[in-house]
C-alpha cells in the first residue's frame, strides 16, 4: 500500500517545491522593483501564477516570506560569526563583541528591506515575536555570553540579559533606520556609538 501511494506523494512534494520556488522568485523580483513595503501578498500570488490560498498555506504573511528569502544568508552570517569568534578566541570579550556587531551591521545594511519586512509583519506584540525569531534568539545568546565574560573580567554584576535585550532593540529596523535616515549616522558611526554605550572603557 505504501509503495502504491509514493508516486502521488512524490508528485505533491514536487508541486509544493515548485510553487515555493515560483513564489520566492516572484517576491524577489517584485521586492527589487518596488520595495518590500509597497508589494502586497496578492501581487506576489499573481506574479507567481499561484492562487492566494496556495500562497497563504505556505506563508501566513509577508514577514514569513521575507524570512524564507534570507534564511540562507542568516545561516552564512552565523557561520561568519562563529569563524570570527574562533579566530579571535584569545582577544578580550569587548573586542569580540565589537567584531560581532560589525558583522551584523554589515548584514543589516545588505538585507535592510527584507529584515524590515520580517519585523513589520510580526504580530502586534513585536517584542514577544522577536524572542521567538531564530535570528534574534541566536544574537541574544551571543550577546549575553560576551557580556557575561566582560562582567567576569571586570568583577561587575550587571543584568546581561537586559543589556542584550536593549542592544537588540537598538539594532532593530525601526531604531537602526531612524539613526541612518533621520539622524544621518553612517554604519561606522552607529557601531562606534553602540560600542561606547555597551562596552566599558578599557
Amino acid at each position: 500500500m505504501k509503495d502504491a501511494e509514493s508516486p502521488h506523494i512524490r508528485s505533491e512534494r514536487r508541486d509544493a517545491a515548485e510553487n515555493r520556488q515560483r513564489i520566492l522568485n516572484a517576491a524577489r523580483r517584485l521586492f527589487e522593483q518596488y520595495g518590500v513595503e509597497q508589494v502586497s501578498m496578492n501581487q506576489i500570488a499573481t506574479e507567481a501564477q499561484v492562487g492566494s490560498g496556495t500562497l497563504y498555506r505556505r506563508y501566513r504573511n509577508k514577514g514569513e516570506l521575507c524570512l524564507d528569502l534570507i534564511k540562507d544568508n542568516i545561516s552564512l552570517l552565523f557561520e561568519d560569526m562563529e569563524a570570527y569568534l574562533n579566530q579571535n578566541r584569545t582577544e578580550p570579550p569587548s573586542k569580540r563583541l565589537k567584531g560581532i556587531l560589525s558583522l551584523f551591521i554589515r548584514f543589516r545594511e545588505k538585507k535592510a528591506q527584507l529584515l524590515k519586512g520580517v519585523e513589520d509583519s510580526a504580530p502586534t506584540n513585536r517584542l514577544r515575536y522577536r524572542t521567538r525569531s531564530p535570528l534574534y534568539d541566536q544574537l541574544h545568546q551571543l550577546f549575553v555570553e560576551l557580556f557575561d565574560e566582560m562582567s567576569a573580567a571586570e568583577h561587575t554584576h550587571l543584568h546581561n540579559v537586559f543589556r542584550a535585550d536593549i542592544l537588540l532593540a537598538a539594532l532593530s529596523s525601526d531604531s537602526y533606520l531612524f539613526q541612518r535616515e533621520v539622524r544621518g549616522y553612517t554604519p561606522e558611526m552607529i557601531l562606534e556609538q553602540l560600542c561606547s554605550i555597551f562596552i566599558p572603557p578599557q
